[in-house]
């Protein structure tokens, strides 16, 4: 039974069927019966790509509210760096951090110091011998489910690294709980503030063996109005920042490759060319490189659906804001990654392709699916309710659809009986 929580969700009532979620769905979860979109929960990868084109806003992201951290004693707030580029004329980034201090948070852990430790183990990580390459970053939780999905065969080259909300949860609690020993582990809450609801469900899950030290997750568009009020520019406020330039970068697209310090690596972002790039590295048609980010959304985390603002004025505000900063703040003197930075196994997940457990089922299946295909028209309409003309071949074969879906096909022998009696 599938226990998976998702934080994607659909609004049926004010779901039209007008299919632009179904042709934009990288995973090809989403159905149109009765009038309306269904999702299926296995497939979807809460990518938020049918929050971002449904002209309806039928889709919605689902994630935690702000008084929900009301029954811990200590509040710590982690802003993703993805935060500061919200706000015009930002020069500090300390004015978001008092104005998280001032909503009601009792401390402040930016994740984007978190992001800098991360960026220099990874410097470890691809020295490492054995390491199968190129490695792909495990930072966005959209790409390690779609990997597991759709890209299974490149399952080995994800990097057992946590990404940095998780690690800056755990140095959170224990920054809190060293500088306040009346504190018990229960009475802190940790509360994740995201552009992304994949993030949301990443807690919600787990990873793997892995339970999230994160307890809530709010959208930026939630938090957004409430610090705009609390944030006055002149005023005196406390030095909070921990973090430089190599850890804000790493809330656009490409940040996170530049800070490995190595030349030999790819960044894409937007689901499109993600895919675009696993299924060259599937094939083997890539150049050799050492590591490849990939973004789920476009711009990188900027172009979150839980952002506020657009994803490429957000860009351009944090380039500005980065000349106002350090390289970076975090450094390490290790020779070797610490176990608290690493996860063990990854996620299991049956790939979309798979058709049975049995092979010789398996085989029969493709090729009905194959014969059928080539009996429909092939201009992949979505008028059945399937994205494609393959994928409603698949749906008819599985038994979740009837043959005689295809409207084009049901429809032609009347136009034919119509030619002949003209």
């Amino acid at each position: 039974m599938n226990t998976y929580e998702h934080s994607v969700l659909l609004d049926s009532s004010k779901c039209t069927g007008c299919t632009t979620c179904l042709k934009h769905c990288p995973t090809e979860a989403i159905r149109i019966k009765d009038g309306h979109a269904v999702i299926n929960d296995t497939r979807c990868i809460d990518c938020g790509e049918c929050i971002r084109m449904c002209p309806h806003k039928a889709k919605k992201a689902v994630c935690g509210k702000l008084e929900n951290m009301e029954r811990f004693k200590y509040k710590i707030a982690l802003p993703a760096p993805t935060l500061y580029g919200q706000f015009d004329n930002l020069d500090d980034v300390d004015y978001v951090l008092d104005g998280l201090l001032k909503i009601g948070f009792d401390d402040v852990f930016e994740v984007s110091k978190a992001a800098e430790l991360v960026s220099a183990y990874t410097r470890l990580y691809l020295k490492t011998d054995g390491v199968k390459k190129p490695v792909i970053s495990s930072a966005c939780p959209v790409i390690v489910r779609l990997i597991g999905l759709r890209f299974p065969s490149l399952s080995e080259n994800i990097i057992h690294m946590l990404p940095p909300m998780e690690v800056a949860a755990r140095l959170a609690r224990e920054r809190a709980l060293r500088d306040h020993p009346h504190l018990k582990p229960d009475d802190i809450g940790v509360c994740f503030i995201s552009p992304c609801p994949a993030k949301v469900s990443y807690v919600k899950n787990g990873f793997a063996d892995y339970k999230s030290h994160v307890d809530e997750v709010v959208s930026i568009s939630d938090i957004y109005f409430m610090l705009i009020s609390e944030m006055s520019h002149g005023s005196e406020i406390k030095s909070l920042s921990e973090s430089g330039i190599i850890g804000i970068g790493w809330a656009s697209s490409g940040g996170e490759s530049a800070a490995i310090f190595n030349e030999n690596y790819l960044a894409a972002d937007g689901i499109e060319n993600v895919i675009r790039v696993l299924d060259q590295v599937e094939n083997g048609n890539i150049p050799q490189i050492e590591f490849i980010e990939l973004n789920a959304c476009p711009g990188g985390c900027v172009g979150g659906v839980m952002a506020m603002e657009n994803p490429f004025i957000a860009k351009a505000r944090l380039q500005s804001l980065r000349h106002y900063l350090p390289v970076s703040q975090n450094f390490i003197n290790d020779n070797y990654i610490p176990g608290s930075y690493l996860f063990n196994t990854l996620p299991e997940y049956q790939p979309i392709t798979r058709l049975s457990d049995n092979m010789a089922e398996s085989m029969r299946m493709m090729a009905d699916i194959q014969n059928l295909k080539h009996s429909l028209p092939g201009i992949d309409c979505g008028a059945c309710g399937a994205p494609s003309c393959r994928a409603f071949a698949e749906d008819v074969v599985r038994g979740r659809a009837d043959a005689n879906g295809c409207l084009i096909m049901r429809t032609a022998p009347i136009e034919k009986e119509t030619e002949n009696d003209s």
